[in-house]
């Protein structure tokens, strides 16, 4: 019966005008058209960030000096190799356990 999205449309103008009245129809249509601005506005958004994040993990990045140094001494962010493995272990088991769970 309603097989196409103007179909709905259509429904829904004439529920809108028969509950609504008329003065009301330029109102809706108005709200309708900054919610799908809107709603476009934030998709772009979301795009253009998703291509940043692509672009930027794309390129590698280069260690800053600091950080150099702190690698070089078996640390990074002022933890140790073991600790961060044991992070890295326990993190693949909440994993784990989460793929289970579904």
């Amino acid at each position: 019966m309603f097989a196409s999205a103007w179909d709905w449309v259509i429904v829904i103008v004439v529920a809108v005008v028969l509950f609504g009245g008329a003065s009301k129809l330029p109102e809706i249509f108005r709200s309708l058209g900054r919610a799908v601005g809107e709603f476009r506005k934030g998709q772009i958004e979301v795009e253009n960030e998703l291509r940043q994040m692509q672009s930027s993990a794309a390129q590698p990045q280069q260690p800053q000096p600091q950080q150099q140094a702190q690698i070089g001494e078996g640390k990074a962010g002022g933890e140790s190799v073991d600790e961060l493995k044991k992070k890295i272990e326990e993190l693949q088991r909440q994993v784990e356990e989460l793929q289970k769970g579904k």
